[in-house]
């Protein structure tokens, strides 16, 4: 007999947080809310992103956000004040949000009556990628003064997203990026992601990223 027990914590933790997210999904497809998880690093833009999405795309469905910090609210002031229904959710130190705490925030939030919510999630490429929020889909931004090296150095965000947005691309012509590199990085590591080249600032490249959001609504919400 062995002398202790050995218990997989990991292995059952993300069990167990896979069955909430699939619930959740389920919950959000009878209530016609397509949810999108939005994950990056800090500063690149995850919020100005935001902000110009939802300028192009607020006159078509009703649109909330959900913004996830270990603390403060400073996000969530900048999408109330932009008119925009928005709940602020703290994670209490925790570094990514998981199912349990995102059904949390839409069971106070509300969502019945809303086609699109955007869930902006604590800013590292690091442990938000390792858990299912229960989104619908996934989309990271990766910013042109981050460097081109990210998806080298963190393969499972790469992986596991359905959309990499190329932010800040008005700055190429200051930095050493490239992105094709990039591209064909993450494509190595996920065939299927989608790339858009944008810039928040300017708006340059925002047409192509919500035409593919609209799609991916009406495809959800119909």
């Amino acid at each position: 007999m062995d002398p202790f027990k050995i218990i997989e914590v990991k292995e059952s933790v993300f069990a167990n947080n896979n069955q909430q997210a699939d619930a959740l999904r389920q919950r959000l497809r009878g209530e016609k809310t397509f949810l999108l998880n939005l994950m990056s690093s800090p500063g690149s833009g995850k919020t100005s992103t935001i902000l110009r999405t939802i300028e192009q795309l607020r006159n078509e469905m009703a649109i909330g956000v959900m913004e996830a910090d270990i603390d403060s609210a400073v996000d969530a002031d900048k999408i109330a004040q932009a008119g925009i229904r928005t709940i602020q959710i703290h994670t209490g130190g925790a570094c990514h949000l998981d199912a349990e705490m995102t059904a949390q925030g839409i069971d106070a939030f509300g969502t019945g009556d809303l086609d699109f919510v955007i869930l902006e999630n604590v800013g590292n490429l690091v442990c938000p990628a390792e858990f299912d929020t229960g989104a619908v889909k996934s989309a990271m931004i990766l910013s042109v003064p981050e460097g081109d090296d990210k998806p080298l150095k963190y393969p499972l965000m790469f992986s596991t997203v359905d959309v990499l947005l190329i932010n800040k691309i008005d700055c190429l012509g200051y930095f050493e990026f490239d992105a094709d590199a990039v591209r064909e990085r993450a494509k190595k590591l996920n065939p299927d992601i989608t790339v858009f080249e944008v810039s928040a600032k300017s708006g340059q490249g925002f047409g192509a990223w919500t035409d593919w959001l609209r799609g991916e609504v009406k495809k959800w919400n119909s």
